[in-house]
């Protein structure tokens, strides 16, 4: 009797509401409104996913660095799969779970398949190459030098990694063995032996030729997730001096430049007028949540990132270089596949101080938690008046309104594996909660002196 009251109360509520919105037709056209943009967003999220689940390399089930519909690749590219970029995806896979877009039974079959294929691949002191031969786990040569470690694509694999555990601890008998194999390979890292017995993280490592890359880890660009991920290991940890004298340079990485009245906060390497690439803005933020997080020296990481994407979305308005088809609907500049002068397909960092007229559609999707609204006018415009720039995994890596619509009908993993999970964060917060309680992160999150008011 009680549960009939209930559904009653309910259901008179909803008559209420419904009469209410007719007679306030501004109340009824929001709603409309809002619902138009919640499908729109479960659109893209599921399109996206599409790269990671209908187009994953066959035998390792991870993520191919590409993903070309007009089937021209590289020579020897097919079964090339890439680390950070399967990373993305494992953490697109969990949005497709928990939005019922793929079966739960069945992700967990195809995660567990992934977890014994990076358990038996080629690693160097733990870390693995930025590319893997997904047919036999072999390293990858992703140029003449770098053909071992990578610990920075590493770093965007292991978020994903510990995202997987942390869902799927609490689950079946069968989840709960699929989370202790994510556990184990996370523990494996030798972060403190990339160090080299210095205070900063080193990015490459060869067995061929050692360290002859020498490229530290110092910010501010893409990696601050690598300091993270490496203060917080239960096996091979950093110190926190490590983080503030190689990440921010002895805590000379700080900056007061400015634009358009928003602060930078932080020395964008190489770009410091408008800060660099939006990549910046994502790539550590899939996991780590950057609302009300500090540490010893920057305040504000959210405020950090949305001036950024601010940055970039207000250069788009100015376009002092007058290309066609920039404004609010259509913005955001990143890494990305590129027109070059000739026409033909190339790729190169955009952002205002490499501008080329190509917008990036994951610049601005993947943007969703900073700028909510500027994000959506790119997401309609794309989806109702620009569909020649959808494919078959959502929007295609590069488009040009500029050149007469150009358009490359080619997706990369490191694009596409933004869109759904930083849209879920922006919705529900579902990957930062999970990364942000996770015990060991917590951990590591302490002892750098980082503080979160949303994961205290």
């Amino acid at each position: 009797m009680k549960k009939y009251i209930l559904a009653v109360g309910v259901l008179s509520l909803g008559i209420a509401s419904s009469c209410q919105n007719m007679q306030n037709p501004v109340a009824n056209h929001q709603g409309v409104e809002h619902n138009k943009e919640q499908h729109l967003m479960d659109q893209v999220q599921k399109d996206a996913l599409k790269y990671f689940w209908d187009f994953a390399e066959p035998n390792s089930l991870l993520a191919r660095e590409r993903y070309h519909q007009d089937g021209v690749y590289p020579q020897n590219d097919s079964d090339v799969v890439t680390t950070g970029g399967s990373g993305f995806g494992l953490m697109s896979l969990l949005v497709g779970v928990e939005r019922g877009f793929i079966p739960r039974a069945e992700a967990v079959d195809r995660l567990t398949h992934v977890a014994d294929f990076l358990a038996s691949a080629e690693r160097h002191h733990g870390a693995w190459s930025h590319w893997i031969d997904g047919r036999n786990g072999k390293t990858v040569s992703f140029g003449k030098k770098d053909d071992g470690g990578d610990l920075v694509e590493t770093a965007f694999l292991v978020q994903g990694l510990i995202t997987v555990r942390e869902y799927f601890k609490n689950g079946t008998a069968k989840e709960k063995a699929l989370a202790e194999k994510m556990d184990a390979l996370w523990r494996g890292v030798e972060w403190q032996w990339y160090t080299k017995g210095e205070k900063v993280l080193y990015w490459h490592w060869s067995p061929n030729y050692g360290w002859e890359m020498n490229f530290p880890l110092e910010g501010y660009n893409e990696c601050l997730i690598t300091y993270v991920l490496a203060a917080s290991s239960p096996t091979h940890p950093i110190d926190s001096e490590t983080y503030y004298k190689g990440w921010t340079r002895n805590g000379t990485y700080l900056s007061e430049n400015s634009k358009y009245g928003l602060n930078l906060i932080v020395q964008h390497n190489g770009a410091q007028e408008y800060g660099g690439p939006l990549f910046w803005a994502h790539y550590s933020y899939l996991g780590l949540d950057p609302r009300g997080l500090s540490d010893r020296l920057v305040k504000d990481y959210f405020e950090l990132n949305r001036n950024h994407v601010l940055i970039s979305h207000r250069y788009a308005l100015e376009n002092p270089k007058n290309f066609k088809g920039y404004g609010e609907n259509y913005w955001g500049m990143t890494a990305s596949y590129t027109r070059n002068p000739d026409g033909s397909v190339g790729y190169t960092a955009h952002m205002p101080s490499n501008d080329r007229g190509v917008i990036t559609p994951t610049a601005a999707l993947s943007s969703f938690p900073y700028t909510p609204e500027e994000s959506m006018n790119v997401l309609r415009y794309l989806y109702e008046e620009k569909k020649e720039f959808i494919g078959s995994a959502g929007p295609y890596d590069a488009t040009s309104v500029h050149y007469d619509n150009w358009t490359t009908p080619r997706y990369l993993a490191i694009d596409q594996g933004t869109i759904a999970p930083m849209i879920e964060n922006h919705r529900t917060g579902l990957l930062w909660n999970l990364f942000m309680n996770a015990p060991d992160i917590k951990q590591g999150l302490k002892k750098l002196e980082f503080t979160s008011t949303k994961h205290p």
